[in-house]
């Protein structure tokens, strides 16, 4: 059986994300597809780049570091690469907020406010309002980072009030399943969780939830971010 190109891997994840907000009702240029970029080398992203996709996350500082200092290698007089949007989808430790500022365009994982003082404080140092998620933790398990649930309002009022950030929004990642349906339920609760925050005047309106297992029911439950590896890229080497 012949593998798929990237190109129709992304064709389909396309038609799949489509198909899954008409379900809902929804407009499909509301989802944004968010290529997430880790272990791929740079030839894949630039592939990924020619078959239209325009954001990319990564989860490690480092690794999105050397890649995109080697695209931007790339890019010369000649011939000049597209706009591209990196996200940090990843865990952010403190000692790496500075990096991630000046390297990302959205950082997804604000887990406390402690890391959003930090964030603000760099984005301060180099004039920049740094575009933010505030990640919740909706599962017990010790692996998941992220802003207890009870404590979500008091932490994004906290965020909302930093000058040089801009609060966007929210993440979370659900426990692992082969049922895609099993992710409902938190995907559900995260929804809710932003129209809570919104009836109490914080407006967030992006909702990063869903990856290359379940994002047609994120989508489904009101995502506008979904991010996408496995599904693109193939499996991770």
């Amino acid at each position: 059986m012949k593998t798929p190109t990237l190109l129709e891997n992304i064709s389909t994840v396309y038609k799949r994300m489509s198909h899954a907000a008409m379900r809902a009702g929804r407009d499909p240029e509301e989802v944004k597809l968010i290529a997430v970029t880790k272990t791929v080398g740079v030839e894949q992203i630039r592939e990924a780049m020619d078959a239209g996709l325009r954001i990319f996350g990564e989860n490690r500082v480092q690794e999105a570091k050397a890649k995109i200092e080697e695209l931007a290698r790339l890019s010369t007089a000649n011939f000049r690469l597209p706009t591209m949007e990196w996200h940090l989808i990843g865990h952010l430790q403190r000692n790496k907020a500075k990096y991630a500022v000046q390297l990302f365009d959205l950082i997804h994982s604000v887990d406390s406010v402690e890391l959003a003082r930090e964030i603000s404080k760099h984005s301060e140092k180099i004039g920049k309002v740094q575009r933010v998620l505030v990640e919740v933790k909706l599962s017990p398990e010790e692996t998941k980072h992220g802003v207890d649930r009870r404590n979500l309002m008091p932490v994004l009022a906290e965020v909302a009030s930093m000058k040089y950030l801009l609060l966007r929004g929210l993440m979370a990642i659900p426990p692992f399943s082969e049922n895609p349906e099993d992710a409902r339920r938190y995907f559900k609760a995260l929804r809710e969780l932003r129209d809570a925050a919104q009836d109490c005047g914080i407006p967030l309106p992006e909702l990063s939830m869903g990856m290359s297992g379940d994002f047609e029911v994120a989508i489904e439950e009101g995502a506008t971010m979904v991010r996408v590896g496995t599904a693109i890229f193939g499996e991770r080497k």
